[in-house]
């Protein structure tokens, strides 16, 4: 497998994601981080990334999140929707209860500006957790 960084992607070919496990390959580089890192995947209509950034790097075991981070890189590709991801430096890719509440936070967030939140993923360098594929979106 070969992996590149989309900023710096020499090919014109666009990513697509429509699977956790796309979206998971797109960011599976942020699995080994020390700290906690939270990202977002802009994607355009077509499922397509626009981009990948790092909106904040945390402690070992968390990381300050506010939607306006989060959205703000969206608004400015002119997104529709968006993957948000984080690592668990644990191991653990089970998500605790403020994954949960800051995932509803962000989905209810995302419904207001018009940008739908795909999926949320916990990323570890053994796997990944899919909140939308375990059921943990509701509003």
């Amino acid at each position: 497998m070969k992996y590149e960084i989309v900023s710096e992607r020499k090919t014109k070919e666009p990513v697509k994601v429509f699977t956790p496990e796309d979206m998971y390959e797109v960011v599976r580089r942020y699995a080994a981080a020390k700290k906690e890192q939270f990202i977002v995947i802009t994607l355009n209509i077509n499922h397509e990334v626009i981009s990948v950034s790092i909106v904040s790097i945390g402690l070992v075991n968390k990381a300050l999140i506010h939607p306006r981070e989060v959205f703000f890189k969206a608004i400015q590709d002119m997104a529709s929707s968006i993957v948000i991801v984080h690592n668990h430096p644990s191991g653990n890719k089970y998500p605790s209860a403020e994954d949960r509440d800051i995932t509803q936070r962000l989905v209810k967030a995302g419904k207001v500006l018009g940008i739908n939140v795909a999926d949320h993923l916990i990323i570890t360098t053994k796997g990944y957790y899919s909140m939308r594929e375990e059921g943990c979106f509701y509003t």
